[in-house]
């Protein structure tokens, strides 16, 4: 949620940000009436609680012929009282309900608009062009024995698929590319639990607009995960850290789900478009005043990555409407699709600023002049979250370095984790 010191000292700030989303200024104005009953309620509750403290001293030195009156007004002070704990605890939910309904306050430059509204940055490398009919990933696929779709079908539905052969192999190979990048950039690798706790789920923001989208286990109250950002955010939940020594980075890799709701039609053939693939996700716990700079270096990262896989791609600025409830930022990396003739996203990176952390109660101490290490005014921290490597960034890899035989030639950074496989060739 936002800081609501914010909401109250500046929410024509607060309404831009609401309707640079195509959200109505409306909830915040509906925030602020819920703010003022919460905090009416509250300063009633202990005005009430203060005069039954006082009645019962009253009472207590009264002499024995007042007693009987004085306790008789004690007992109806003390109805009122619970009536007024009821009513603070009534608006205290109102007024959460009406702050989840404020999303994060968009970063200054941040397109306006929906999804059709994105600014691109820069672009890096010619896009391919073949002497020969290209083949889309999943022909080539199928000719190399890499993906199968048919067998995901049958086992699991559509939108399923098995990785087969080198297809697995090449799955492996980024992920461990992927792993070894953020080791040597000071991250700490996790395999996080894909089943989260409400509480977690709702936290991190993906119980609003993208609620539809998320598997469920009602049974166990459990919810999986769509992308290790949501354990790796629930990670410190509760917690004050220690930020002097810098930013605590983690690498989480694990398995994904997504229901993909309101897709049908789009992406079908093949794995552009599914419900469950693997992910090396970047998180990042940091000051505030330093996020700016991180979500720069998760950017350099991901560009990096595809520069040596040999793709073409570019960079977007995520317009406000397409940012999610969480994000006040948001960079896409979109790679080149041959057989599409379109850029397609493979990676993306948010900044998160302390919207998560007031949620999931995520502090730090910053250090203040004066004040001895450890004992200053805790405050939010920032937190950001991008992808180094996905499934999907095998559609690229395999439509990009394709030949007209079907083979595909493996990027030479990912040879050393194929054996020194150079070629993927097609199987008999």
């Amino acid at each position: 949620m936002i800081d609501p010191l914010l909401l109250r000292e500046d929410p024509e700030l607060v309404k831009r940000s609401q309707e640079a989303r195509g959200e109505s200024a409306s909830t915040v104005d509906d925030a602020l009436t819920a703010d003022r009953d919460r905090r009416a309620a509250i300063t009633s509750f202990e005005e009430l609680r203060a005069a039954q403290n006082a009645h019962g001293k009253r009472v207590a030195q009264a002499p024995k012929d007042e007693k009987a009156a004085l306790v008789a007004e004690a007992k109806e002070l003390s109805e009122r009282v619970k009536l007024a704990q009821h009513a603070v605890t009534a608006a205290e939910e109102a007024a959460t309900a009406a702050m989840a309904r404020i999303e994060n306050i968009v970063i200054d430059g941040v397109p306006a608009g929906g999804e059709e509204n994105f600014v691109t940055l820069r672009t890096h490398g010619q896009t391919p062009t073949f002497e020969f009919e290209p083949r889309d990933h999943l022909e080539l696929g199928e000719l190399l024995g890499a993906i199968d779709m048919e067998r995901g079908t049958k086992v699991s539905g559509s939108r399923f698929y098995f990785l087969t052969g080198v297809g697995a192999r090449l799955e492996f190979a980024l992920m461990n590319l992927a792993l070894q990048r953020a080791l040597d950039a000071g991250f700490i690798p996790l395999i996080p639990p894909t089943l989260v706790r409400p509480e977690v789920m709702r936290g991190t923001g993906f119980l609003g607009q993208h609620a539809d989208e998320v598997y469920h286990l009602e049974e166990d109250d459990l919810y999986l995960v769509g992308t290790s950002e949501v354990p790796l955010a629930g990670y410190h939940m509760d917690e004050i850290l220690d930020l002097t020594p810098g930013p605590k980075r983690y690498a989480g890799w694990s398995t994904c789900y997504r229901r993909e709701a309101g897709s049908y039609g789009k992406d079908t053939r093949g794995i552009i478009r599914v419900h469950q693939f693997n992910k090396l996700e970047m998180f990042v716990y940091t000051t505030p005043e330093d996020a700016e700079a991180e979500h720069l270096r998760l950017v350099a990262l991901q560009e990096g990555m595809l520069q040596d896989l040999g793709l073409s791609y570019r960079v977007i600025d995520v317009a406000a409407g397409d940012l999610g409830s969480s994000a006040a930022r948001k960079y896409d990396v979109e790679a080149w699709v041959p057989t599409q003739n379109a850029y397609r996203e493979l990676t993306s990176t948010s900044n998160c600023t302390t919207y998560q952390a007031r949620r999931l109660d995520i502090r730090h101490r910053p250090a203040v002049e004066g004040v001895a290490a450890g004992t200053g005014k805790t405050q939010h921290v920032a937190t950001l979250n991008g992808t180094l490597a996905t499934t999907r960034w095998i559609v690229a890899i395999l439509e990009t370095h394709q030949r007209a035989d079907g083979s595909v030639v493996v990027p030479e950074v990912l040879r050393p984790y194929l054996g020194g496989l150079e070629v993927l060739e097609p199987i008999a």
